[in-house]
């Protein structure tokens, strides 16, 4: 049986012991990384390999820019092993600001969500500074036409400000659309904590829902909107951007800024099933507008 999945039945039979489910259990190769929620995910279909014998491309594609990308960003997002890359298990993106240098690393999944409904978990341990961006989030496989097509965005935090924004965007932002775009801001929540946290969204192309999850605690529900891509040719992607318009204009300071992944999967269903999801849709509140 492979590592990972001893891993997911060891926190399953904790549960079924009748153990308490707020403990930590720990993934293989997490390395402290905690994970805390009712119940395991289910088997996964998909698990990203972060095996430092193969290229961070073999899975993620690199793209690569200096251009702004829409928020007149300060980053060259670069195809280089110093801004992406392996190490001990995990997947490692670096920002590094030298001078007049600002490179950073921007990375989308080859493998798409590909089902109808299911769930996306990935463990995280963010930088948190100063006009420092990072975020894991998914869109749509390209060609794609933004924002309608959507975009969703699972972990984004920037400005040390100790925030969680979850978003779902799609549609204008001005007359009718303005509304469209959904929200929730999770406060008090240090993404650089040693120990990380635990990042998941579910959804369900036939109910139209989306839920959102910090440590196994949903924080967020959106429903599905009516022209947006279909879920399952959604992509998922981490990058860290620096300075710009959401940043207000500030630069972050001299040095290097990481983001490790601990592990990224996707799965049949959500941690506690879909019965679990069904109680998650009741008891989480809504995304806001702007």
């Amino acid at each position: 049986m492979p590592d990972f999945l001893k891993g997911f039945n060891a926190v399953k039979a904790k549960i079924e012991a009748g153990m308490n489910s707020s403990s930590h259990s720990q993934f293989p190769g997490q390395q402290n990384v905690l994970y805390q929620s009712m119940s395991a995910p289910s088997t996964p279909y998909w698990t990203a390999n972060f095996n430092t014998d193969q290229p961070v491309t073999s899975e993620w594609r690199r793209e690569t820019g200096a251009h702004g990308w829409g928020n007149a960003e300060l980053e060259d997002y670069t195809d280089s092993d110093r801004n992406s890359f392996f190490r001990q298990s995990t997947l490692v993106l670096k920002a590094i600001v030298e001078g007049n240098s600002l490179t950073s690393a921007r990375l989308t999944s080859h493998e798409k969500l590909g089902r109808d409904r299911g769930y996306l978990e990935a463990s995280i341990v963010a930088p948190s500074a100063k006009g420092i961006w990072p975020a894991f989030w998914l869109l749509p496989s390209e060609p794609f036409s933004w924002p309608s097509d959507g975009e969703i965005d699972v972990m984004e935090s920037w400005n040390a400000e100790m925030v969680n924004h979850a978003c779902l965007h799609w549609g204008q932002y001005n007359g009718e659309d303005h509304d469209k775009h959904r929200v929730i801001d999770t406060q008090n929540h240090p993404p650089n904590s040693p120990q990380g946290h635990v990042y998941g969204l579910c959804w369900d192309q036939a109910t139209g829902r989306l839920l959102w999850y910090i440590d196994g605690r949903a924080i967020m529900k959106a429903d599905i909107p009516g022209g947006m891509r279909q879920l399952a040719d959604f992509q998922v992607k981490f990058n860290i951007a620096m300075g710009g318009n959401v940043m207000q204009g500030v630069r972050p300071g001299e040095g290097n800024y990481e983001m490790v992944v601990h592990h990224v999967i996707l799965c049949e269903e959500p941690p506690g099933g879909w019965q679990g999801s069904e109680r998650d849709w009741q008891s989480a509140p809504f995304g806001h507008g702007y």
